[in-house]
């Protein structure tokens, strides 16, 4: 195990992403990393300029002899999803990230590592400073806030680049390039917090799901991975039908793209039912660790006495509540009729958050390739929540990209990637959301491909990155700026 990057290949990359993890950058908080690229421009002396939603552009003119080429934009986001183990004391607004070497790959210990997208970062600045590659003109555009809404996307101002080709540097696997992608929205449901005065002898217990997989709601919402709020509220809701059970709190889940790992509620329970309660816990833990043995071996389901609740839910909003939760679909919604194995719609039960003991916040992401199913599962979503008195929050989403198959860039990526490594790569879609129809709303016309190295468990603290395939993924950048034609 090894925590330093500096003798891997391609070391430019490998020096920046190292600089990258130390320095914070959360979504909605990425004033730290922007100043840092800023700095980095001025030291080398490259044109740069923001736009006003926050976006940065880095300009670096054309190798000697290819002025003539076109111009290409490079696009990464310069935001992260902070994701950490339980026990990992980790601050997110200040502390570095700590890569560590396993094998052929690198990770991080206890946290998200941030390579989505810090080795798109981490490549266009290696690109920037290389003095031997060759290329046209190159517009580095880094945007802000991905990961929470594509704010920075949504925000790109027309006019702020000029070229007509864009390679986005933020895909998850290498041999593969990407020209489509499922657009997204969020539905949220709020629910106003009511209590009752509590009882005597009463047993106030902590329930708590920990250790599920999680992951990309996008990338791997078909995978079938647990989701800790969809099985804990299982378990309260056949609780709550043979035992006075009352819930206190119920709390999963962090991030609207990340399927819950965690999830935890405090309850009561009358001093009379103890002892049948927990043998039904016992039971049903038994259950739940058989059906997930094969797909979730880290599985906990712990429940352990707890400190008295200061406050418990009425009983009609508890059972609001454990039914909207229950009636929440999660899970692929559709496949695609088109391309076998993908989604083409889905939805994910990204996390409930009790706000200051004022409301019980629910918050679902839905993606779609396909626009009109989008809107139909949101607003089903809607619907269920509606049934059980909550306010409805729906925000505007962004728009799917729409794959061509006969893209210029695309067969200049083909050809310069069977050239080096002899062999075809794919062309997919992804049900993952990208930039990219945001950014083709803004400058129609716009011929793109994503691409980047092989990454694992993104959006999770099992996220980690491959060395051999950020080595391809560098070559074939390069490969493919040499090869791009004259304007």
């Amino acid at each position: 195990m090894i925590e330093t990057l500096n003798n891997i290949e391609p070391a430019g990359i490998w020096k920046y992403f190292q600089e990258i993890c130390r320095i914070p950058r959360l979504s909605k908080n990425e004033e730290r990393i922007i100043s840092y690229l800023i700095n980095f421009a001025r030291e080398n002396s490259l044109e740069f300029r923001q736009d006003k939603a926050g976006n940065l552009l880095i300009v670096k003119n054309a190798s000697p002899g290819k002025e003539d080429i076109s111009p290409v934009v490079l696009q990464c986001h310069v935001d992260i999803v902070g994701d950490k183990e339980i026990n990992t004391l980790h601050d997110f607004n200040k502390d570095p990230i700590v890569p560590v070497i396993k094998g052929n790959w690198v990770t991080a210990s206890g946290t998200t590592l941030g390579a989505d997208d810090g080795i798109g970062i981490a490549a266009i600045m290696a690109l920037l400073e290389d003095k031997n590659s060759q290329h046209g003109q190159l517009e580095c555009l880094f945007t802000i806030d991905e990961e929470t809404g594509m704010t920075g996307a949504t925000g790109l101002e027309t006019g702020f680049i000029k070229s007509k080709i864009l390679l986005k540097l933020d895909s998850e696997d290498e041999g593969q390039f990407f020209i489509g992608c499922a657009g997204g929205v969020d539905t949220i449901g709020r629910l106003k917090i009511k209590t009752k005065s509590k009882k005597n002898k009463l047993k106030t217990y902590l329930v708590k799901i920990s250790g599920l997989m999680g992951g990309h709601s996008g990338d791997e919402i078909h995978k079938k991975h647990g989701n800790a709020i969809i099985l804990l509220n299982r378990f309260l809701w056949n609780a709550s039908k043979e035992f006075n059970i009352a819930i206190s709190k119920f709390e999963g889940g962090s991030l609207r793209n990340a399927i819950p790992r965690d999830a935890e509620a405090l309850i009561t329970v009358p001093a009379k039912q103890i002892r049948y309660f927990e043998s039904f816990f016992q039971i049903f833990a038994g259950i739940l660790h058989k059906e997930y043995e094969s797909t979730e071996p880290g599985l906990r389901f712990v429940l352990k006495e707890s400190s008295p609740a200061s406050s418990l839910l009425t009983n009609k909003l508890q059972q609001r509540l454990l039914n909207a939760l229950y009636s929440c679909p999660h899970g692929v919604i559709e496949w695609s009729k088109d391309m076998e194995g993908l989604p083409e719609t889905s939805t994910n039960l990204a996390s409930v958050k009790f706000k200051d003991n004022n409301e019980i916040i629910i918050t679902t992401s839905q993606r779609s390739s396909v626009d009109s199913a989008k809107k139909d599962i949101s607003n089903r979503i809607a619907s269920i929540f509606r049934l059980a008195g909550a306010k409805i929050e729906q925000t505007t989403g962004y728009p799917g990209w729409t794959p061509d198959p006969n893209s210029e860039i695309l067969k200049i990526a083909t050809k310069s990637y069977k050239k080096l490594f002899r062999k075809k790569p794919a062309a997919k879609t992804i049900h993952a959301g990208l930039e990219c129809g945001l950014i083709l709303e803004k400058y129609p016309g716009m011929d793109l491909i994503s691409f980047g190295p092989n990454i694992r468990g993104a959006h999770t603290p099992k996220e980690r990155i491959n060395i051999n395939s950020t080595l391809k993924f560098w070559k074939l950048l390069n490969e493919i700026l040499k090869n791009i034609p004259k304007s």
